[in-house]
């Protein structure tokens, strides 16, 4: 069961990242922030912090991958850019 200072720890890095997936291109924030929301809670933990990762590389990197121009050359990163995909896929 968690605490209520674990829970209040969670909430602030959902706001942080929630922060984060707001990028310079409106298809980017659709995609980051849906997931974000209905995908993210289903991560183990090394995804979410590869998914925390994920947020650092530039926008163009990002639509590059999200929208299959290109393909992440590491495999843990490949794994979550399909989750996203999936997740945008399925609304």
């Amino acid at each position: 069961m968690n605490t209520v200072s674990e829970q209040d720890a969670e909430l602030t890095a959902i706001c942080r990242l929630r922060w984060q997936c707001r990028r310079g291109m409106l298809e980017l924030d659709y995609l980051l922030r849906g997931f974000l929301e209905q995908g993210y809670a289903e991560l183990n933990p090394t995804q979410r912090q590869t998914f925390v990762q994920l947020l650092a590389a530039s926008d163009v990197q990002l639509s590059d991958w999200l929208l299959a121009r290109a393909v992440p050359p590491e495999p843990q990163v490949r794994e979550v850019v399909a989750q996203i995909i999936a997740a945008a896929q399925r609304q």
